[in-house]
């Protein structure tokens, strides 16, 4: 009831008037059913932007850190975080990280929409990396299509670092889905894992338009922050 509330009385009016995001494709999300949507990641705003776009819910794996801040601001953001349908996800590695895709495999098979960022962070400068297989491993296993999407602008909004979201227009565009039914019962394969992954970055690199990079974005951001 909060998500809907939230969403529908407070955030989905508010971004239509301010920010008029334009979006293309929403038919290719099923009507009803579980499926995932997975994204290129480019800013915070991506996790409101392509949710308010959508008449069903859409549950997205955040980082566990906007779950566990201290004091006013920590409770406001969690308390956001809550309302619109952000689970939280430790993205430490082991079996942390195994625990956090099995919350996600909950939500499919409850019938739900899961969005997911394969590249796991946002990507440091515009470009698209590398995808984890924890993405194609959740396909498997809950026998859903795979739907990806690419966002437009909202870097240029709210880039790393900014604390305040600039007023210009945003865009969604939702191809079509993908089906990976005939690797069924290969969720053990790293092979099979890879190549799925990688199927579903070069669609959403079509659909974006960005430069591809075959490393891991968090190298890039770790080796920056060390230089």
């Amino acid at each position: 009831m909060l998500y809907y509330l939230i969403k529908n009385f407070f955030l989905a009016p508010y971004i239509r008037s301010t920010f008029r995001p334009w979006v293309s494709g929403t038919e290719n999300v099923p009507v009803t059913g579980p499926v995932i949507l997975a994204s290129n990641h480019i800013s915070v705003l991506d996790s409101l932007f392509l949710p308010l776009s959508l008449k069903r819910k859409v549950t997205f794996l955040a980082k566990s850190d906007y779950f566990t801040g201290k004091g006013l601001k920590g409770f406001v953001l969690r308390s956001f975080m809550n309302g619109v349908g952000q689970l939280p996800i430790d993205r430490s590695g082991g079996k942390a990280s195994e625990a956090s895709l099995g919350t996600g495999t909950e939500v499919l098979r409850d019938g739900g929409i899961l969005g997911i960022y394969p590249e796991g962070t946002r990507s440091p400068n515009g470009k698209l990396y590398r995808g984890r297989t924890g993405v194609a491993r959740m396909i498997l296993e809950a026998k859903v299509p795979v739907v990806p999407v690419a966002m437009f602008d909202t870097d240029k909004s709210m880039p790393i670092g900014a604390k305040i979201p600039k007023v210009r227009r945003v865009g969604i565009v939702i191809g079509e889905p993908l089906d990976f039914s005939r690797f069924e019962g290969l969720e053990g394969d790293r092979f099979v894992l890879r190549s799925i992954t990688d199927e579903i970055m070069v669609e959403i690199a079509r659909l974006s338009g960005q430069e591809y990079v075959d490393v891991y974005a968090s190298s890039v951001r770790r080796t920056a922050a060390a230089a």
